[in-house]
């Protein structure tokens, strides 16, 4: 029996979907069903039942849960406090943040934390969420700035920081380039520019709820997983795409970004950003930096 082999049978119970626990330990869901088997082997009994639909834990797999998840809980302990030993001795605060965190709030943080504390040396990790949860369950990074996923892990904290407001990228030469905001029923025609829901879901459903809400299907032409690339694809001229204001930086020559017409109260057009952390963890480089975020979050925030 192996750790690796329980954390997959835990994110199976608690998921009780093959797919969303691969996803959410970043491995293969190939790779999800040997560990499964194979612990099953160890054990002489069947812990999975798992049908073309629906995914439930046997009996066996039932008793085991309690177990498996104080084993697990223990080990993790035991791997924290060595990491906090050396967290402490090397004054490094690890943090990963996505592609719209990296370029426009870590900057804007940094510059904040370096002046408050100047001891402490912070090393910057960029990927999607899907890839930096994982991290931070295993203790590669130590906070990251993610989307808030659907389904969350109970073994980590998720402080809510704000809403990034979404824009319009599309080229200069556009009918609708040179106004001052566009609704969505003006882009119903359009070729849109998509991430690809499996590594991007919420810039995905963002497009597509934007034009749900408004009774209309998103003209989906082309689906592309880099901000870069899918600016560049817009200047090339080859469709339009929703995307969080903070892209304007990517300064890509042709392209010009334009506000989306809503409701007062309505936030379809917003990403949301949060803090996130493992639960019961004590770092005081990491309390340093998020009370600093915090406290500067209302100028930070603003030009989201």
């Amino acid at each position: 029996m192996e750790l690796v082999q329980l954390r997959c049978f835990l994110a199976v119970a608690d998921t009780l979907h093959f797919g969303k626990a691969a996803q959410q330990l970043d491995i293969l869901p190939s790779s999800l069903g040997r560990h499964i088997r194979n612990l099953e082997d160890s054990l002489g009994s069947r812990l999975v039942a798992r049908t073309t639909r629906h995914v439930t834990l046997t009996e066996a797999g039932s008793e085991l849960l309690d177990d498996a998840r104080e084993l697990l809980e223990r080990a993790e302990q035991l791997e924290e406090k060595a990491r906090s030993r050396e967290r402490q001795a090397a004054t490094l605060l690890r943090v990963g943040a996505i592609d719209s965190a990296a370029a426009g709030l870590i900057p804007q943080l940094l510059n904040h934390f370096r002046a408050a504390h100047p001891e402490i040396q912070v090393s910057l990790h960029e990927q999607k969420t899907i890839r930096l949860l994982p991290r931070l369950l295993s203790g590669r990074i130590d906070l990251a700035i993610v989307r808030p996923p659907e389904v969350r892990s109970p073994k980590l904290v998720f402080r809510n920081l704000f809403h990034e407001t979404a824009v319009v990228a599309m080229p200069e030469s556009h009918p609708l380039a040179g106004r001052s905001s566009v609704t969505v029923e003006e882009l119903a025609d359009e070729p849109l520019i998509v991430p690809d829901r499996r590594s991007r879901p919420h810039s995905h459903d963002l497009t597509m709820n934007l034009f749900l809400s408004a009774g209309l299907t998103a003209r989906v032409a082309q689906i592309a997983e880099e901000k870069q690339t899918i600016i560049n694809i817009v200047g090339a001229g080859l469709g339009l795409a929703i995307v969080p204001r903070w892209t304007q930086n990517l300064a890509v020559p042709g392209v010009s970004f334009v506000r989306i017409d809503m409701p007062a109260d309505r936030i379809l057009n917003k990403l949301s950003l949060a803090a996130a952390w493992v639960r019961g963890t004590r770092d005081p480089a990491r309390d340093a930096l998020m009370e600093c975020l915090m406290k500067n979050l209302k100028q930070i925030s603003a030009s989201a």
